[in-house]
């Protein structure tokens, strides 16, 4: 789920909308901060559970409003892990045995 954050006002004290993309439509406020020379808005915790937002994230700039989406795919890593069950020969049905074939099985499937 990626947080939309829409900018209201463009200038130094501005108030941010920030959407959950819920069908709710949970719209809050929040006030941009001054973090060193840069500015950042304080995410509620409960916000960052629900889009399963973690340490990185990326970021989608637009004209009216910005995107920000976990970095963090689903299933990253899985292709790896399969290749390496493959080579290993750990990527057989476990319940192969306990599955009975049927007359298509016989003579029409081929692995």
């Amino acid at each position: 789920m990626d947080v939309i954050v829409f900018l209201t006002r463009a200038i130094v004290r501005c108030n941010y909308l920030v959407a959950t993309g819920n069908s709710e439509d949970k719209i809050m406020k929040t006030n941009v901060v001054r973090i060193g020379n840069s500015r950042g808005i304080r995410i509620p915790k409960k916000l960052l559970e629900e889009c399963r937002l973690e340490e990185t994230v990326e970021l989608e700039a637009h004209k009216d409003h910005l995107v920000v989406r976990s970095a963090t795919k689903p299933r990253s890593g899985w292709e790896e892990a399969f290749r390496r069950m493959a080579v290993q020969g750990d990527d057989a049905l476990l319940d192969r045995d306990s599955l009975t074939a049927t007359k298509w099985d016989r003579t029409e499937w081929r692995w």
